[in-house]
């Protein structure tokens, strides 16, 4: 268990069993009605410093299994301490903070699964929810995990609904992602509220180290341990990436032929507009493909409805902005399509590290158009190699066939909240 050192040096972690860690018989059980046996390298480089009490920064990306490391750490150590005295309401002794509303409510449904066998509350805050809904649940009994976005964690604390005073645990997850989309000043302001760093542990997560995320968290934790394992170039080993060179007018149909072929099972499509998902979403749906649209204009409600629909199959093809891009958990993905190319060379690793996950072999295919083809070079010194690029064969153009069916007569996955566009929040 000494593959990682202090500096964040990277080894070869062995392979380690959870049987091997001091865990608390509950979680024990969860942990195995899951399935999981062994641990991933991020989990098996963290824990034995987390489950410890130590801080740790830790360098992963998603998909690496880091949510299921600092719930492990967080559950473990509450059942281990458990308060026997009589609690307050709104008063966690543990915090979450994400950036986005989906990885909040993924990580959430996490904790609800390793908590099964336990008594531990986890009450969801995040943005475009119920804001009384949330406070029911607050209130309904004391609250041991709060998993937020950092918008409306800040507004229940200000609001004093949320008394942050007894936290134990602190985790901040992506931070990369919360300084990129500017909310770092709300973090602040949420993590002043909960006691000083020697007092409680605190766990960072991110993709990437800069030195911007290194400040934080020399200035968040106490003396954090660095772990670190592969590097963003790795995640995209597991995955066969293909680039087509196509006209605009023709990628249309190139997409439809691409996902009618069997071995498409199940197509996250990728596209850098949400008026773009929208019509792409339509016109699949038109053509007989049972689809669904994800992106920022959406409201959240029917954002988990699709996910979830994505998720268990009922949806075969999920046509989404990059708000789908990080942190969210969709198992068997067997092909990512980037209808258009990310405008940051970023986003395609997080991109395609949807599929070719749990040891399977995954499909990347990036649309390259005249419009966008210039993107490629810096997508190139991402990954530290270049892309093979050809051309479609004919039958791939060959033209989609008429609309079979009308898009406003489209089922839901919940057939609930139809009609509810109006109002939506973006994200």
């Amino acid at each position: 268990m000494d593959a990682v050192e202090t500096s964040g040096t990277r080894t070869e972690p062995e392979t380690v069993s959870f049987d091997s860690f001091d865990i608390e018989q509950p979680l024990r059980d969860a942990i195995a009605k899951l399935g999981f046996e062994f641990c991933t390298p991020i989990q098996a480089q963290s824990l034995v410093h987390t489950l410890a009490g130590h801080d740790v920064t830790g360098k992963a990306q998603t998909g690496t299994g880091k949510t299921a490391a600092f719930l492990i750490t967080i559950i473990n150590d509450l059942l281990t301490n458990p308060i026997e005295e009589d609690r307050f309401l709104a008063e966690p002794r543990a915090l979450i903070i994400a950036p986005t509303r989906e990885l909040a409510i993924q990580i959430a449904a996490d904790s609800v699964q390793l908590t099964e066998f336990t008594d531990l509350h986890t009450v969801t805050l995040v943005g475009g929810e119920d804001y009384q809904k949330q406070t029911r649940a607050l209130d309904a009994k004391p609250v041991d995990i709060v998993v937020a976005t950092p918008g409306r964690l800040l507004d229940f604390v200000s609001n004093d609904k949320l008394y942050l005073g007894l936290v134990e645990l602190l985790v901040l997850d992506e931070a990369d992602r919360m300084l990129d989309m500017g909310f770092i000043p709300q973090v602040r302001q949420v993590v002043a509220r909960t006691p000083k760093r020697e007092c409680r542990q605190t766990l960072l997560f991110s993709a990437t180290f800069t030195p911007e995320i290194v400040e934080l968290g020399s200035r968040w934790a106490m003396d954090p341990i660095m772990v670190e394992v592969e590097p963003e170039q790795v995640a995209a080993e597991a995955v066969n990436q293909i680039v087509y060179l196509v006209t605009t007018a023709d990628k249309y149909n190139l997409l439809y032929n691409l996902i009618t072929e069997p071995e498409s099972k199940k197509v996250l499509v990728f596209s850098n507009r949400r008026d773009q998902v929208r019509r792409l979403a339509d016109n699949l749906y038109r053509n007989g493909i049972n689809c669904g649209a994800l992106s920022g204009e959406i409201p959240q409600n029917k954002r988990i409805r699709t996910l979830d629909a994505f998720k268990t199959g009922k949806l075969r093809v999920l046509v989404a902005t990059d708000v789908a891009g990080r942190g969210l958990h969709i198992r068997d993905v067997t092909h990512v399509v980037n209808y258009t190319l990310p405008e940051e060379a970023y986003d395609y690793v997080h991109r395609i590290g949807r599929t070719g996950r749990a040891g399977a072999v995954g499909t990347s295919i990036s649309f390259a158009c005249e419009e966008d083809s210039f993107l490629l070079p810096a997508i190139e010194e991402k990954l530290g190699h270049k892309l093979d690029c050809i051309h479609p064969e004919e039958d791939l153009l060959e033209r989609a066939p008429g609309f079979v069916r009308e898009v406003q007569s489209r089922p839901r996955p919940d057939n609930r909240g139809n009609s509810r566009s109006r109002g939506s929040r973006r994200h």
